[in-house]
């Protein structure tokens, strides 16, 4: 899609090190950057990402985003917007939206969740990344004309699998796959219940976050550390869905999913409790199957079941891929944006 009458493009991410709002930014980003358009990127102080950002051509700056008082922040923003003059502003969550000054832009605040409305007001428009999140901000009384829906998209590239020895995991053992961060709402301890009850299977979990020593503590208590790595946070992502037979998604809260997505370009057949975002958007045993939130015997007895049945796998397999294409690739999704941008300044 040609670019050339598209506006500025400010965007604005005070997110944390690592997360799946985060992930996607960077993704965004980066496909707008290649698609043509031109854009500046104010980012929180992190050198990894902006190292991997300014290596990819796209200009960045870096801020604190502190508390209340970090006054250079707000200053720093400012000079960007006065220096680069952008016809939108687009910023990412609670704290770069509250940040954001009032200005001759277009303010526009993406939402990858069910946040507090009241950082939102002062925008022109917002997006959510499922229909379900435009549902809750027009019942809170945003105007439903200026709230958008646009999904996320994953990279599709594919990799050599990650070596099972690599992780001292049985070549023949059926392996299970979950990727997060180690929280609360990604009920990864449900997860290691129903591997405690699934004797025959391996899970690696790649991800990290506070949760970690509680749940290798965890899986210490349910004797199951034996079967389970904690791979840490990984961005070979591709390659671990190649290396396993399952990707299992076992969130207690999910407002999206984009790990489903990503299980879904790699062709990997996808278990998912029923949360907002992968229950409305997985069809029950054409894309996957869902299972009730808190639930390890039911989840158990899904994994069994799916390993067991060589068709079903494969049907799975080939439907999230056939949503994938339909839906969430990089060309359909970026060129949805660009469009959005175009309209909301025209």
């Amino acid at each position: 899609m040609k670019v050339g009458s598209s506006p500025r493009v400010l965007q604005v991410m005070a997110g944390a090190e690592y997360g799946g709002a985060e992930a996607f930014f960077i993704r965004l980003v980066m496909a707008l950057h290649r698609a043509g358009l031109e854009q500046r990127v104010v980012i929180r102080a992190n050198p990894r990402r902006a190292e991997a950002l300014s290596s990819a051509g796209i200009e960045t700056v870096q801020l604190p985003f502190g508390g209340l008082f970090d006054f250079r922040t707000t200053a720093g923003l400012k000079r960007e917007i006065r220096s680069f003059q952008p016809g939108v502003v687009l910023t990412w969550m609670n704290r770069a939206t509250n940040t954001c000054p009032k200005g001759d832009f277009v303010h526009v605040a993406r939402l990858g969740g069910y946040y507090n409305i009241k950082y939102y007001w002062k925008c022109d428009h917002l997006i959510g990344n499922t229909e379900e999140i435009l549902e809750y901000l027009t019942e809170l009384g945003w105007p439903k004309e200026r709230a958008h829906f646009l999904p996320n998209f994953v990279a599709a590239e594919r990799a050599q699998p990650v070596p099972r020895e690599q992780h001292f995991t049985p070549a023949n053992a059926p392996l299970l796959l979950a990727l997060g961060r180690l929280h609360q709402n990604k009920a990864f301890d449900v997860l290691l219940e129903a591997v405690a009850r699934t004797p025959e299977v391996y899970l690696w979990l790649a991800g990290d976050g506070p949760l970690r020593e509680e749940l290798e503590t965890l899986a210490e208590h349910l004797a199951v550390k034996p079967r389970v790595r904690f791979l840490g946070w990984r961005e070979d992502t591709a390659a671990l869905f190649r290396a396993c037979d399952v990707f299992v998604c076992p969130s207690r809260h999910e407002p999206y999913g984009n790990v489903v997505v990503e299980a879904w370009a790699q062709s990997v057949p996808v278990i998912s409790t029923d949360t907002l975002g992968p229950g409305t958007m997985i069809e029950h045993m054409e894309t996957g199957l869902i299972t009730p939130v808190d639930d390890p015997m039911t989840l158990s007895n899904a994994i069994r079941f799916l390993l067991n049945d060589e068709e079903l796998r494969t049907r799975l397999a080939e439907g999230g891929r056939a949503a994938y294409e339909e839906r969430f690739t990089e060309d359909a999704v970026v060129e949805r944006y660009i469009q959005f941008f175009r309209d909301v300044t025209g």
